[in-house]
């Protein structure tokens, strides 16, 4: 979390502990909601969101103002892209439980294509009484879609199959498969299941039965974690899909046993569903699997370093870190409980076939994170559902804690450049100065994951990015925020300004005589003072003026937060 240094050092009034208004016990509210922190070194660009209670989508820029509104009748079902031809591509539904034989978070019924306008382009239903899509997409090189989707499955079915009869408390189960579809054919063109690739050692009569640390290649049926740790139906719950257009391969993810799974996109439906075929001659096999070692009887839990993560992706060519996976690590960790982003480079054997290393008996590497971000403490960084990480072109990380609506970017040195609370609830959005609610035990403003467009996307191209106002009301703004281009960049910070808080005189020193116009506003962005100066050393009597916050503006210098207190 910040301290009050760093506070004090900030250009915008803003402060926040997710949840929590903080007054320091005296002045004005700092605001709780919109824009935080922003600093010269963020990536300049704009980020998409989907408010997980709202019907809207979202475009802002870094200060926080509204760039665009996608408007539409459907929640999001989780994800959100905005894709090269301008278009929004997302997940949809009705409600939760719109199809009552699904019925969990991220549970989806379309796919839509809308336009700049927020007109329908294009739309994929797959949510029936045996599946339903869920949580995320990839749009392919070729237009093809992907997304992750459940499949029911009976007693009887998982019986065969191997299920422990104590592991069905619900009485069937959600097995996984990927889709893909043609949009300019509106139809599937390709699948993979997961019943395909089981193995297990409960039941020996059954055709799967095998010695599962022998077939790593294979996932055992039996596996339970996260919320249906006892066995419930949804007994994995991807969350993610990503699709490496280098090695034709898909990777995708499952927070409840932790761990991470490539596959190879190369084969037909039919050799999907076997064991050979496809540029890595495995068929629909996993290729990969990474982050809980004992998911295969390769490791114990103290081996795990996977901990329910979401937004697992390939770091796309030309960024840094290209070719290798970023993950939201959500936790709680071995050591605590805490979030962390995380890098792996996994260990390719043979890149031609798409093959990595393996030694029999040995878990696949590597055996920690190549790199990582954890805040300071790491427990001021928690979000146990959703989130995301984005690896930006500047080598900053953009972060979305989703549990909090929090939105952060840091450097590579850890700092946090750019901070923003999501201010659209269920109620619409909300006011500076208002607290996040809780609503049925979680924060109303929770977001599954964002994306930042750097100013040249081609999807930006030929837009309105007109800015049109905060998200948010505005009741506490008392600055200005400038986009860091290179001219508002040349803005000089003022040398020194003491003490702070001030209770009878505010002393500056600016690092030359300047002749200006000096202003104070207050919280509700009123001038309350002003002064002529004429040198670099100044000092003003604020005894009249109430305790709060204030802020300090010179032309050519930068804002500055001041507080009066007695």
């Amino acid at each position: 979390m910040f301290n009050l240094t760093k506070m004090y050092k900030s250009l915008l009034i803003g402060f926040v502990l997710v949840g929590m208004n903080w007054t320091l016990g005296i002045g004005q509210p700092l605001p709780s909601i919109g824009l935080q922190e922003y600093q010269a070194g963020s990536y300049n660009g704009y980020t998409l969101f989907d408010p997980f209670f709202s019907t809207s989508v979202y475009l802002i820029d870094n200060c926080g103002n509204k760039i665009h509104e996608w408007t539409g009748n459907y929640f999001p079902a989780a994800s959100v892209d905005l894709l090269e031809n301008g278009h929004l591509m997302r997940t949809s539904n009705t409600a939760i439980n719109s199809n009552p034989n699904f019925v969990f978070a991220g549970g989806g019924e379309l796919i839509q294509e809308l336009d700049w306008d927020s007109n329908l382009v294009w739309e994929f239903k797959y949510s029936d009484s045996l599946h339903r899509m869920h949580h995320d997409f990839k749009r392919l090189p070729n237009g093809h879609v992907i997304f992750p989707a459940w499949e029911l499955k009976t007693r009887e079915e998982a019986i065969a199959a191997g299920r422990d009869t104590t592991k069905l408390p619900d009485g069937v189960l959600w097995s996984e498969t990927i889709v893909e579809v043609d949009p300019a054919m509106d139809s599937i063109v390709w699948q993979w299941h997961l019943w395909d690739h089981l193995i297990q050692d409960f039941d020996s009569t059954k055709n799967n039965y095998g010695i599962i640390k022998n077939h790593p290649e294979l996932l055992d049926i039996n596996l339970t974690g996260g919320q249906t740790l006892t066995g419930g139906a949804n007994w994995l719950h991807v969350n993610t899909i990503d699709f490496n257009p280098m090695m034709n391969q898909i990777l995708f993810s499952s927070p409840f046993i932790s761990e991470l799974f490539i596959i190879d996109h190369s084969t037909t439906t039919a050799q999907a569903a076997g064991h050979s075929g496809g540029n890595s001659l495995n068929g629909g096999d996993l290729l990969y699997r990474w982050g809980n070692p004992q998911n295969y009887d390769h490791g114990t839990a103290a081996d795990q370093q996977l901990f329910g993560a979401h937004t697992v992706k390939w770091i796309p060519p030309g960024l840094p870190d290209a070719g290798k996976i970023m993950f939201f690590n959500n936790g709680p960790h071995l050591d605590g409980p805490y979030s962390s982003v995380d890098i792996i480079n996994p260990p390719i054997d043979n890149y031609s076939l798409g093959q990595y290393i393996y030694i029999p008996g040995v878990a696949y590497g590597p055996s920690a994170a190549e790199w990582s971000y954890r805040s300071d403490p790491p427990t001021s960084l928690f979000s146990p559902i959703l989130s995301s990480g984005q690896r930006l072109p500047n080598g900053n990380t953009l972060i979305c804690s989703g549990a909090n609506g929090r939105f952060f970017e840091v450097d590579t040195a850890g700092q946090i450049v750019w901070d923003y609370v999501n201010p659209v609830i269920h109620t619409g959005v909300m006011a500076q100065s208002d607290t996040v609610p809780v609503v049925n035990g979680l924060n109303a403003n929770l977001v599954f994951r964002i994306t930042r467009y750097g100013e040249s996307y081609p999807g930006l191209a030929n837009q309105d990015l007109t800015p049109s106002g905060k998200l948010e009301i505005e009741d506490v703004v008392i600055a200005d925020c400038f986009i860091k281009t290179r001219r508002q960049e040349l803005l000089r910070p003022i040398t020194s300004i003491y003490p702070n808080p001030a209770s009878d005189r505010l002393q500056l020193r600016l690092p030359e005589n300047t002749l200006a116009t000096l202003r104070l506003f207050d919280a509700m962005g009123r001038e309350v003072f002003h002064q002529t100066v004429n040198h670099g050393d100044i000092e003003i009597n604020v005894t009249h003026l109430p305790v709060g916050w204030y802020v300090l503006q010179i032309p050519g210098y930068q804002p500055q937060k001041v507080m009066i207190s007695r």
